[in-house]
């Protein structure tokens, strides 16, 4: 069983799925559709994406895929924790620009649902941070787009300093919100 709660940007969830252990350790149903669905969440994933990230201070996003590749996300960790954010990308929304950032770990055990037309990124937290998600539309690179992490036209409280993150350079020269395409 999954306990669902929607978030304060709508469409936004936080997943935590029940975890049963004993002495050898524990079992836990990490995703189901059914129960999902019965939350009035229905989609399909079509692939599992995992990422390893060695120190504090990773910061990977914010992310996103224009139509007709858009993508929901699954996210998460199965070791370490993460601060996930999402960011609403959506012109005629009444949240565009708004965001959202939960913390995601192993301990806790939840998980966070992005929709299509929203940015997602996350920074880690602790060292070799693993994260696991799953997504509705295969990687397209023709309609792979970032947004920088730090446009002050969004104000993201990453609670990481700045000169501690690490990023690849397709994220340390994404464009500002302004000057990217994003969802009408």
């Amino acid at each position: 069983m999954l306990e669902v709660g929607e978030l304060e940007l709508a469409g936004v969830y936080e997943i935590t799925p029940r975890r049963f252990g004993d002495n050898r350790g524990f079992f836990s149903e990490t995703y189901s559709a059914p129960d999902l669905a019965s939350a009035g969440i229905d989609l399909v994933f079509i692939q599992d994406n995992h990422s390893l990230s060695r120190s504090v201070g990773v910061l990977r996003g914010l992310h996103y895929q224009l139509p007709p590749f858009a993508q929901d996300k699954l996210v998460r960790v199965v070791r370490g924790a993460i601060l996930d954010v999402a960011v609403d990308i959506r012109r005629s929304s009444p949240t565009f620009r708004r965001w959202l950032a939960l913390e995601i770990s192993a301990e806790k055990w939840n998980q966070i649902l992005v929709p299509k037309g929203f940015a997602h990124g996350f920074v880690t937290l602790a060292p070799d941070t693993e994260v696991v998600y799953k997504v509705t539309e295969r990687y397209a690179p023709g309609h792979d787009r970032s947004i920088r992490f730090d446009d002050p036209a969004i104000g993201i409280d990453w609670q990481v300093p700045t000169a501690e993150i690490t990023q690849s350079d397709k994220d340390r020269n994404a464009p500002l919100l302004a000057d990217a395409q994003i969802f009408e």
